[in-house]
C-alpha cells in the first residue's frame, strides 16, 4: 500500500526552543522522527518548515526537505502547501508525523496509513489507546475521543467524555469497569484531497473552544476514523523533563545495540 509522510517542524517554541535541532543520543530530534518515518515503508519522507536552521540540518543529515510559509496556523496548512508544491494525487495518502515524536513506532506510522486506505469513507485516520486511570481521563491536557460502533470519531474533547453518569455520582477516583474511555494519539493520515480542501475550510467555534484543530474537519462534515492501539506509541517532547526522559531511553538503546553488535 502505497504512502508518503510529511513530518512539519518548527523552530519556534514558548517551551523548548529550536526543539527539533536539540541533540539525542548523537542525532538531532528531528533526524530521529525522519529516520523511523523511513522505517515505516512510505514511500518518500519530507520535512515541511519555514525555518533556514531546520532546513540546513537536514539537508545535513541527508533528508528531504520543503520550506513553507511561516504564516501557517496549524501544522495541517503546512501539509497542504506541501501536498499542493509536491503536485500529489488526490487518492494518495498522507501520514503527519510530528517532529517532536523521537520514539514513534513506525509499525504505528504503516497502520495509521493502512487504516485510512482501508475506510475509503474516511478523510482522515487517527490512532487512540485506552485510558486506564482516572488521573488521565480527568486530565485537561489528555485528550478524549468518543468513537461509533465502527471507530469513527464521534467527538474530541479536553473534557471528560464519555460521562457515566451513575459511576461518577459515587467516585471519580477510578474507573467503572467496562469503561469505553480513549486517549487520543496526536498523528494522523490524510488523502491529499482533503488536505487541498482543508486550508479553505473556516475554523469553527468548537475548534477554537477546545483548541482542537480535527474539530474543524468533523465540524464541516468529514469522517475521522479511528484506529485503537493498546500501548501508548511513546514519549514526545514538550518539556526539560520528556526530553531527558526520551534522552535517556534512546542512549540506552543504543549502548544495547552496541553491545549486541560486539
Amino acid at each position: 500500500m502505497s504512502f508518503r509522510v510529511i513530518i512539519p517542524a518548527r523552530f519556534a517554541s514558548s517551551r523548548l526552543p529550536g526543539k527539533p535541532l536539540l541533540e539525542i543520543a548523537g542525532k538531532t530530534m528531528l533526524q530521529h522522527v525522519y529516520d523511523r518515518a523511513l522505517q515505516s515503508g512510505a514511500d518518500s519522507v519530507v520535512i515541511a518548515t519555514d525555518d533556514a536552521r531546520i532546513e540546513s540540518c537536514v539537508k545535513d543529515f541527508g533528508g528531504k526537505v520543503c520550506m513553507t510559509s511561516a504564516e501557517h496556523q496549524s501544522g495541517t496548512d503546512r501539509l497542504a502547501e506541501v501536498v499542493s508544491q509536491l503536485g500529489l494525487e488526490d487518492d494518495e495518502i498522507v501520514v503527519n508525523v510530528q517532529g517532536d515524536e523521537p520514539l514513534i513506532p513506525p509499525t504505528l506510522i504503516k497502520q495509521t496509513a493502512d487504516d485510512l486506505a482501508h475506510y475509503p469513507s474516511a478523510s482522515v485516520s487517527t490512532v487512540a489507546t485506552p485510558i486506564h486511570t482516572a488521573a488521565e481521563l480527568f486530565d485537561p491536557h489528555v485528550v478524549k475521543v468518543v468513537l461509533d460502533k465502527e471507530d469513527f470519531a464521534l467527538y474530541f474533547s479536553r473534557a471528560t467524555i464519555p460521562w457515566d453518569r451513575d459511576a461518577f455520582s459515587v467516585t471519580t477516583e477510578e474507573l467503572p469497569e467496562q469503561a469505553l474511555h480513549y486517549r487520543h494519539i496526536g498523528i494522523y493520515g490524510y488523502r491529499c484531497r482533503f488536505l487541498k480542501d482543508y486550508s479553505e475550510l473556516p475554523p469553527s467555534p468548537l475548534e477554537r473552544m477546545e483548541a482542537l484543530e480535527q474539530l474543524r474537519a468533523m465540524w464541516h462534515g468529514y469522517r475521522i476514523h479511528v484506529s485503537i492501539v493498546n500501548e501508548p506509541p511513546g514519549h514526545g517532547v514538550d518539556t526539560d523533563a520528556d526530553l531527558l526522559r526520551v534522552r535517556s531511553l534512546l542512549e540506552e538503546s543504543v549502548s544495547t545495540n552496541i553491545v549486541k553488535s560486539e
